[in-house]
């Protein structure tokens, strides 16, 4: 059995509460929040036990499961990591490169378990694709909000953008060769709404667009590989593959086109949705690495990469601003 103490129980950790009391394999021993109207109300609802010290709660568990600001992920990553506790924390990794990199060494001297919180990587419509061998050539995605106060201590990069970065570095697996972004600050200090364009050392170009004023919610990727487009749609869980069909192997509904090198016969196939829980799934998987001593779902070298093309996109973005 995994005991786990929770580290943040606002709109996300609420959630996070909910699930590790579906998964049978962990306990949750208990959980602290600085803020003691709000811990009263959460230890009533979901009869958990509040700890008014980060240390006392850290030396009961196995593991932490960090739902907390992301300026003070670092602090208590690096505690739980220090007391050999395996750790959970939500994208992203930490709140600045330097971090990151502490944070990296110190997994590598411990023998703890690290998962970052990319939860899209769960999303049943993502999930979908399954082993359909992903090569992309050119990558849109669009991942529009409307404006909500909460998540606005840091750009759209890191609230929105981050996900999709993450995505992309899992399925392009190439290096990073050129990146151009541009970003506007509409209502917050930082910007808002940005648009970017990542170039590969394979050829692949990715173009995002996320914005947290929009009229109208939004969260699209569209793939294009050699033979085939893929569309995902995160918000609405629907996943749609039109493809080439080789000889003997048509697939779904099928047509044919005429081309300039003869008749070629097309696939439209819409995939089974998994019915899972991302968030429940990214905290069993979680779970079973420690129990089963296996890699993690998303790794803290994961989290590493999707922060290091974060920050360059947002250095970019200050430097274009400051020279405009």
């Amino acid at each position: 059995m995994l005991k786990v103490g929770v580290f943040g129980t606002g709109h996300l950790g609420k959630f996070h509460l909910n699930n590790w009391k579906a998964i049978p394999e962990a306990e949750i021993v208990g959980f602290y929040d600085p803020d003691p109207i709000a811990s009263a109300a959460v230890a009533e609802k979901y009869q958990i036990e509040r700890f008014d010290s980060i240390t006392k709660l850290m030396d009961q568990c196995d593991a932490v499961d960090i739902i907390a600001p992301t300026n003070v992920h670092f602090e208590l990553c690096q505690q739980a990591i220090r007391k050999g506790k395996h750790v959970f924390v939500e994208k992203p990794l930490a709140n600045n490169m330097d971090e990151a990199r502490e944070l990296i060494n110190l997994v590598k001297e411990s023998n703890v378990k690290l998962q970052v919180g990319h939860v899209e990587r769960f999303n049943p419509a993502f999930l979908a694709l399954g082993n359909m061998p992903l090569k992309p050539m050119f990558i849109e995605v669009h991942r529009l909000a409307e404006f909500n106060p909460r998540g606005t201590e840091v750009s759209v990069i890191l609230d929105l953008m981050i996900h999709d970065i993450d995505i992309i570095l899992h399925i392009v697996k190439s290096e990073v060769k050129n990146i151009y972004s541009s970003g506007v600050a509409v209502m917050t200090d930082t910007p808002d709404i940005a648009n970017v364009r990542i170039e590969f050392n394979n050829g692949c170009v990715a173009n995002l667009t996320s914005s947290r004023i929009s009229m109208k919610k939004m969260r699209k990727m569209r793939i294009f590989q050699k033979d085939a487009y893929i569309g995902v749609d995160f918000l609405a869980k629907t996943t749609e593959i039109i493809s080439l069909n080789t000889e003997g192997n048509n697939r779904g509904f099928t047509f044919d086109i005429e081309t300039r090198n003869g008749k070629k016969s097309i696939s439209v196939i819409n995939p089974e949705i998994p019915e899972v829980n991302a968030i429940k799934m990214e905290l069993q998987k979680f779970t079973e690495s420690i129990l089963e001593n296996k890699p993690t779902a998303v790794s803290e070298m994961d989290g590493y990469r999707a922060m290091d093309v974060a920050h360059q996109i947002i250095q970019k973005i200050k430097y274009n601003s400051i020279n405009s």
